[in-house]
C-alpha cells in the first residue's frame, strides 16, 4: 500500500504482509470502521507533520510508532505537551473548524489513517459509540492539559523531574527502570524547564543515591523525597 492510499481492511490483518497486529484498538468496529474512511500516511522520524497555527481539516489516527505533541516558541523555547502511540487520535479538535493548538513531530517511523473533518462529522453523526470514543479523546485531553498546567504552577523543577520518571517507570530486573532512553536535554521541555535546572536536579539525584543512569537508561533505586 503507498502513501496516500485508502485504508483496507487488510492493513488490520496480520497476516497480511507488513501489516499491523490486531489489538484492542483495531478489534473495535466503530474505530476500525473509521479508520478505513482515510488515507494511509507514513512519516519518516523527526518529521514534523502537524504544525501549530495551522488550520485543522484533518484528524490523524496513529497506527504504528510513536508521536510527540509540543508546542514551541520563536526564540526557539518549546514544551513537550504529550507522547501517543498507537489508538490515540491527533487533530480531534478538527469538529470545531479552529487552528491547531500543537504540533507533532515522528519519534520514529508512523503510520498513521487520515481522516476528513467531514468524515468524522459525518461518522460519529451516524455512530453514538464512535462519538463517544472521540468525546472522551477530547477529555482525556483536557485532563492532560489542566494536569500540565498544575504541574507548572504548583510544583518545581525537582518535583516535576521526579513525577516525571515515576510515571514513565516499570518493574524491571527486580528494579524500576524508566521505560524510555531520556537524555537531560529531553526531559527539560517535558517538564517545561532549562537543561541546566534538569541537569542540576538529575545529578542531586544520583549523588543522593536516588537514581543510577547508564547509556541514557534510568533506574530508580530508592524512593524519592517529597521535596528538595
Amino acid at each position: 500500500m503507498k502513501d496516500g492510499d485508502q485504508v483496507s481492511s487488510g492493513f488490520f490483518d496480520n497476516t497480511s504482509a507488513g501489516a499491523t497486529p490486531n489489538n484492542s484498538l483495531f478489534a473495535d468496529s466503530a474505530m476500525h470502521a473509521l479508520t478505513k474512511l482515510g488515507r494511509l500516511h507514513r512519516f519518516a522520524p523527526q518529521t514534523i507533520f502537524m504544525v501549530e497555527g495551522d488550520m485543522v481539516d484533518t484528524v490523524h489516527i496513529i497506527l504504528e510508532g510513536r508521536v510527540k505533541l509540543f508546542s514551541s516558541e520563536p526564540d526557539g523555547g518549546e514544551i513537550v505537551l504529550n507522547i501517543c502511540g498507537p489508538g490515540k487520535f491527533l487533530g480531534e479538535m478538527a469538529l470545531d473548524g479552529g487552528r491547531r493548538s500543537a504540533s507533532v513531530i515522528a519519534m520514529e517511523s508512523v503510520t498513521c489513517s487520515v481522516v476528513t473533518r467531514q468524515d468524522l462529522r459525518d461518522a460519529i453523526t451516524d455512530d453514538a459509540d464512535l462519538a463517544l470514543k472521540v468525546i472522551a479523546s477530547l477529555i482525556g485531553r483536557a485532563r492532560l492539559a489542566t494536569d500540565k498546567i498544575k504541574g507548572l504552577a504548583l510544583h518545581d523543577v525537582y518535583q516535576r523531574v521526579t513525577r516525571l520518571l515515576q510515571s514513565l517507570s516499570h518493574h524491571q530486573a527486580g528494579g524500576l527502570v524508566v521505560s524510555e532512553k531520556l537524555s537531560q536535554q529531553e526531559i527539560a521541555p517535558r517538564v517545561g524547564a532549562s537543561r541546566d535546572m534538569v541537569a542540576r536536579v538529575m545529578r542531586e539525584l544520583v549523588t543522593g543515591g536516588y537514581v543510577e543512569i547508564s547509556h541514557k537508561l534510568i533506574k530508580l533505586t530508592k524512593p524519592f523525597p517529597l521535596r528538595w
